[in-house]
């Protein structure tokens, strides 16, 4: 399985280089960035640990060399600032990801490669990367809410002092403000979150709210969030390199689940080799439905703008 990440000179996608190379999943890892020195260069650091972490093929290099990816994924993009929300990048990375784009098409990827969206907006640049490439929709997949489902959990876990890897939530809709906490279905081993007394509705509302400004907190303490985001982006790679199919909640274009059609946003989704699988429209709440719903029409109100 080879991976290209467009973007690898970069924060993300060097943390994702990192990551892919430690699992030992992937066997081909290579870094295109529009600064060519940064990505020889983390392409250079990575080399020099196969001897200690394994045997990857790992390089630089342009366009031309991610013809025969499996996975392209897309992790180029301006910064957010911290008072910045994520779909007001829109204006400053969407030509800069049509750019990406059209190279992309020139360096005629393979036609079963799967490509995936980190970047931000990411829903609204998902939705792009069809439009755009006019690629099968089951193989253009967005990082989504994986990442604020993993920071939903981690955060609960902080919260209730039960261990982070036993806690089941979820976060779907877009990867942004209109983010929806699915409190329905939340346990830990089995015990539904909800109904534990120590964890009221004050408690589960700062959560919630810690989750939806974690990139911007990230991003005041440090400079950007790296480590968390790469492990997500492994996360949705590895079963698509294993063929070991997994339910994430990567954004995808909706085909009328919970009544939103053509949008990308993020439901449980099946993702594996040959990308998107089948979605499930599980049972919600019904103002979880239209918190869902909202989040759609708020990304729909953005690519209006965007497809003009």
């Amino acid at each position: 399985m080879k991976v290209s990440i467009i973007g690898g000179g970069g924060r993300v996608g060097s943390d994702a280089a990192f990551a892919l190379q430690c699992a030992g999943i992937v066997s081909e890892i290579h870094l295109l960035d529009a600064n060519e020195k940064m990505a020889e260069g983390e392409a250079l650091d990575l080399l020099h640990g196969t001897s200690i972490i394994g045997d990857q093929r790992i390089y630089a290099g342009g366009y031309d060399r991610a013809a025969d990816a499996d996975v392209v994924c897309i992790t180029a993009g301006l910064r957010r600032k911290p008072d910045e929300s994520r779909l007001d990048l829109i204006n400053r990375n969407v030509s800069l990801f049509k750019q990406v784009l059209d190279s992309l098409k020139s360096a005629n990827l393979k036609k079963d490669a799967i490509v995936f969206v980190v970047s931000n907006p990411v829903d609204v640049l998902t939705r792009l990367a069809i439009d755009a490439l006019k690629w099968d929709p089951a193989r253009v997949i967005g990082l989504g809410t994986v990442l604020d489902t993993a920071r939903f959990r981690s955060l609960i876990a902080l919260e209730t002092g039960l261990p982070a890897s036993q806690i089941k939530a979820l976060i779907l809709g877009e990867h942004g403000d209109s983010m929806v906490p699915i409190w329905s279905t939340a346990e830990a081993g089995g015990i539904p979150l909800v109904k534990l007394p120590a964890f009221n509705a004050t408690q589960q509302g700062k959560v919630f709210e810690r989750t939806k400004k974690s990139g911007a907190e990230c991003i005041s303490l440090k400079g950007g969030a790296g480590r968390a985001v790469a492990l997500s982006i492994a996360e949705v790679i590895h079963p698509i390199a294993l063929d070991q199919p997994k339910v994430l909640p990567v954004s995808t274009q909706l085909a009328g689940e919970y009544g939103v059609r053509g949008t990308c946003t993020s439901v449980p989704t099946l993702v594996g080799r040959k990308g998107v699988l089948k979605r499930f429209e599980v049972e919600l709440w019904p103002r979880e439905v239209s918190a869902l719903q909202a989040s759609s029409k708020a990304l729909d109100a953005t690519w209006a703008q965007v497809a003009k």
